[in-house]
């Protein structure tokens, strides 16, 4: 009896494992692709003042409707990495009010932020 569990509880190990691997390797191939220079899949970002090319974003937006900015004076990439259609806009005013630049999905744009104080996430 001993020696069945012993052998019925290597073979749940070695199944966990092969089930834990099997995971591991299916979701990193997917993560690398819908990633767009750091930007995560389903986001809006914006990078640090004159990071060219953009590597490592410094916010990173995801919900729609309008976002107040803050300290974000220069030039700086801006990717829209949402997906499904959904556009973003960059807004002279807060609240995502007074909007001159209008960005479909999956594009970037590398602007001066200086006179934008908000960006705005469009649901398509």
């Amino acid at each position: 009896m001993h020696k069945m569990f012993r052998g019925a509880a290597a073979l749940l190990t070695t199944a966990a494992a092969v089930v834990a691997l099997g995971g591991t390797a299916q979701a990193q191939p997917a993560a690398q692709v819908a990633d767009w220079a750091g930007c995560p899949s389903g986001a809006v970002c914006i990078y640090p003042q004159n990071q060219n090319p953009a590597v490592s974003p410094s916010n990173i937006y995801w919900a729609y409707g309008p976002h107040n900015l803050s300290n974000q004076t220069g030039r700086h990439w801006v990717l829209n990495n949402q997906t499904g259609g959904a556009t973003a806009d960059l807004c002279l005013n807060y609240g995502g009010t007074n909007c001159n630049y209008h960005m479909p999905s999956q594009f970037g744009v590398y602007a001066d932020l200086t006179p934008v104080n908000s960006i705005k996430l469009n649901q398509p």
